[in-house]
């Protein structure tokens, strides 16, 4: 990670669910009226992340229109696919749009598209990714610093076998640029505090099916007792992973994720899942919106963006990154209960009320 850049961290934020959506098309479509210069785009990669249409999006939305009442938005979702996102990217272009605010799918695969926007004065805020090009900005967390944390409460599970133990990791995307930082950092933390790292792949798309599937196959190669924790990138592939787990009779072994998932906190909340991490979602989508509307108002984004940070393809990108925390079962209440995430109502559903129970959730 750039030495440029520092860490900001993230203090826990009133986080309302009841959010009202304005102005926006389904995903996949396009709502934005054409050749509108008051339009504001948002381009997201997926939605097997169910953060992104739960929260990202809507939050986006809440803030552009409190602080831009004429404004539109035009939104689509890219589905994971490259060159779906590329066509979106470029009928916005073509429809007037000013401002996108670019979560990419493929974020090496973007500086043709964001170059060729930038010379028509469209602005393109990097969102969550780090995408190539000539960017205006980028809005994101202290991602090499979430690997650490991934990393610490790994360590944290295994306790006083951490020396002796060995681990299987399931990393994220190869063409998200955020993986690799959460991998790096998650390495810098375990590998001299563990005895090995016995299996490790990157899962293309963060599919939940594929890590099952190299789980599974982790366990064919090292049988059920040749590793003794599961490092998992995200919480949707740690749900794959302890699907197989499972079905392959492993017990007891710690997991660990990433996202505050619903599905994750209720496994956590169960005892199988160890952890996750909580990303404050609504300051960066809120600090995004701010920048998105600055910047189509030829406002300065100085106070919204003051840090820097180097892509391959350009240096000193107004800047803002956001820290994270580990949640466990002991801190769900402290954390996302109380920044209203999730209520308890949502996490401790019939299925999970005993254990909710157990747990103090109630």
């Amino acid at each position: 990670m750039n030495s440029t850049i520092r860490r900001v961290v993230l203090g826990t934020a009133a986080f309302s669910m009841a959010l009202s959506v304005a102005a926006c098309g389904k995903a996949g479509s396009d709502s934005g009226d054409s050749g509108d210069s008051k339009t504001i785009g948002i381009l997201l990669p997926e939605n097997k992340t169910t953060r992104y249409e739960t929260f990202d999006r809507p939050l986006m939305e809440k803030k552009i229109k409190a602080l831009c009442s004429d404004c539109e938005i035009s939104y689509n979702n890219a589905n994971q696919e490259t060159e779906l996102q590329k066509k979106q990217f470029d009928a916005m272009i073509t429809k007037g749009v000013k401002v996108i605010i670019l979560d990419a799918v493929d974020a090496t695969a973007t500086k043709s598209w964001v170059d060729a926007a930038t010379k028509k004065g469209v602005k393109v805020v990097a969102y969550d990714r780090l995408a190539e090009g000539d960017i205006s900005a980028y809005i994101s967390y202290d991602n090499e610093r979430i690997g650490e944390l991934q990393g610490e409460a790994v360590l944290e599970a295994l306790g006083d076998k951490a020396a002796d133990s060995e681990l299987v990791m399931i990393n994220g995307s190869p063409t998200d640029p955020n993986a690799a930082l959460f991998k790096k950092g998650a390495h810098t933390v375990l590998d001299d505090k563990v005895k090995k790292i016995v299996y490790e792949q990157d899962i293309p798309d963060w599919s939940p099916d594929e890590a099952n599937k190299k789980m599974s196959a982790a366990i064919t190669s090292l049988g059920k007792d040749g590793f003794d924790a599961v490092y998992s990138a995200n919480d949707g592939m740690a749900g794959g992973i302890i699907t197989a787990l499972k079905s392959r009779g492993v017990k007891d072994v710690p997991v660990g994720g990433q996202d505050s998932e619903l599905a994750g906190l209720q496994r956590i909340v169960a005892g199988t899942q160890t952890f996750t991490i909580y990303k404050g979602i609504k300051p960066e989508a809120e600090r995004t919106a701010e920048i998105a509307v600055a910047l189509l108002n030829g406002d300065s984004i100085d106070k919204f963006a003051p840090q820097k940070a180097d892509s391959k393809s350009k240096k000193g990108i107004p800047t803002q990154l956001f820290d994270a925390t580990i949640v466990t079962k002991d801190n769900i209440k402290d954390t996302i209960v109380k920044d209203e995430v999730y209520s308890v109502d949502d996490i401790c559903t019939k299925e999970f009320a005993a254990a909710c129970k157990k747990a103090g959730l109630q």
